[in-house]
C-alpha cells in the first residue's frame, strides 16, 4: 500500500511527455569521460547478469567471438 505521504510527493514531480521516439537522449558526454562511460556500461552488464543468474562469459576480452570489418 502506498502512504499518502509518497501520494503527495508523487503529486508534485515534474512530467515532461514526449511523442514516441522524439525523446531527448541521453547525452552524458558533458559530464563524464569516456573512461567513466565505459565504466558505467561494465556495471550495468554485470548487474544484468546478476538478475539474470547466469555465469559470465568464460572468455576474455582478447578472445571475445567478434569479427572486425575494416572500411575498404
Amino acid at each position: 500500500m502506498v502512504s499518502q505521504e509518497i501520494l503527495a510527493r508523487r503529486a508534485t514531480m515534474p512530467v515532461r511527455i514526449f511523442a514516441l521516439s522524439e525523446e531527448p537522449r541521453d547525452d552524458l558526454t558533458a559530464s563524464s569521460t569516456p573512461a567513466e562511460r565505459v565504466e558505467m556500461v561494465v556495471a550495468l552488464s554485470a548487474r544484468m547478469l546478476e538478475f539474470t543468474a547466469t555465469p559470465g562469459p568464460s572468455y576474455t576480452r582478447h578472445t571475445m567471438p567478434v569479427r572486425l570489418l575494416r572500411p575498404r
